[in-house]
């Protein structure tokens, strides 16, 4: 079970990677579009600042999930305090923990639940009632970042409960 936790979690890191980098790629071509076209022609398509911008949050929410996956997310405590001890090392983890899911676990339900029970009232579906102005496309489409990169690092947590070690397993093997 624990190694099936952790190549769940490694497949998904590639996947998040491959689709995070997609979004980079479709972020900056679209801002290049937009600037040659309003510089070059005085006319700017209108979609290409939504595109970017849905780009870009994509390209954010799934790159939290990267940096958690390699534990290179921001770790403003050891800034501040040493290394605990190695006989305090499991406790700090299980508060580290703790936190993470104090802030995951009602994001997930709420994008899935509203604030009255229901999955009608929930995030998800009063997004998927909203339309993207100048795309047309549904704003569901953008919103599903959301839960996504949630649900990845609630995995991703879940394999570092299961042992996996970055520097022993590192998700850069799968490359």
């Amino acid at each position: 079970m624990r190694h099936a936790i952790i190549r769940t979690s490694d497949s998904l890191h590639l996947a998040m990677r491959r689709v995070a980098v997609f979004a980079v790629c479709v972020m900056f071509l679209t801002v290049v579009v937009q600037i040659i076209v309003r510089y070059v022609f005085s006319s700017p398509p209108v979609w290409t600042e939504d595109v970017a911008r849905y780009a870009m949050v994509w390209t954010g929410l799934l790159g939290a999930t990267l940096s958690f996956k390699t534990q290179s997310d921001a770790v403003l405590m050891q800034s501040v305090f040493p290394e605990p001890p190695h006989a305090l090392a499991f406790f700090a983890k299980a508060v580290q923990s703790a936190a993470i899911l104090t802030f995951i676990l009602p994001v997930i339900y709420f994008c899935f639940i509203g604030l009255k029970g229901g999955f009608a009232k929930g995030y998800l579906a009063r997004q998927s009632g909203l339309t993207a102005d100048t795309l047309g496309i549904p704003m569901v489409w953008i919103s599903v970042a959301v839960p996504l990169s949630m649900i990845v690092i609630l995995i991703h947590l879940f394999a570092r409960w299961a042992g996996d070690d970055v520097t022993d397993n590192s998700a850069a093997q799968l490359d």
